[in-house]
């Protein structure tokens, strides 16, 4: 993917884990950030496991990213002290 791949994807990944972590999201900037994380987070875990995860676009790859997103957003919220509660 390209480096505009990877924002929008990070974009979209961090967008859905904010909203499954809480309701109101955490901004553009953060959300495209965390999203590259948590989806190299999740890949990370997953090849951890035994599952490699391949770095394309499919809905695979999209549940690994959120996966991750969910874990380095909860992460997040325990360092900087606001809740994760809706």
């Amino acid at each position: 993917m390209s480096i505009l791949g990877w924002l929008f994807f990070g974009l979209i990944t961090g967008f859905i884990a904010s909203k499954i972590v809480n309701d109101r999201g955490e901004g553009c900037f953060l959300n495209i950030a965390l999203g590259v994380v948590g989806a190299v987070m999740g890949g990370a875990i997953f090849a951890f496991l035994g599952h490699p995860v391949w770095f394309h676009f499919s809905l695979w790859s999209m549940f690994v990213a959120v996966l991750g997103a969910v874990i380095v957003l909860y992460l997040w919220h325990a360092a900087t002290g606001r809740t994760t509660l809706k």
